[in-house]
């Protein structure tokens, strides 16, 4: 199957924004040194743009307010489909319905992983999506019971 390209976030990538897979994120330097993190979570904001949970003071975050262009490999969890997303750094809210959302959405992630007093929330940072890439169609999930 050739990959499908959209412009917008298509519905059924909705599922891999869940946070139940974490998402992968590429970055650039301004002189095009690479970094590449896992992302606790990516939310679905609207049809153009979507949230990362922004954690941690570190060289993602120094990366994408240098250089604002992004890749995301996100996984849906119902199917193994996997997405690739291009996108271009907007903003970071620290306040209001997103921020606190995510929030909520990631102490529930940390209170399942064990890791309640390392997770918090420092920003909701909003992309705008220029290109979803379908690489994967993926299969639906094993039934194993």
């Amino acid at each position: 199957m050739a990959p499908q390209t959209f412009r917008t976030i298509p519905a059924q990538m909705k599922p891999a924004m869940q946070g139940l897979i974490p998402t992968c994120m590429c970055t650039a330097s301004p002189d095009g040194v690479p970094n590449v993190t896992y992302i606790s979570q990516v939310w679905y904001v609207d049809d153009s743009h979507l949230a990362v949970s922004c954690q941690f003071f570190n060289k993602t975050t120094r990366n994408v307010r240098e250089n604002p262009k992004v890749e995301l490999i996100t996984t849906c969890p119902e199917t193994y489909a996997i997405w690739r997303v291009k996108a271009r750094y907007v903003e970071s809210r620290t306040t209001g319905p997103l921020y606190e959302t995510m929030s909520d959405h990631l102490a529930v992630i940390a209170s399942m992983s064990g890791m309640a007093d390392v997770f918090q929330l420092l920003s909701a940072d909003v992309y705008e999506v220029d290109e979803v890439t379908l690489i994967h169609a993926g299969n639906p999930a094993l039934d194993v019971s």
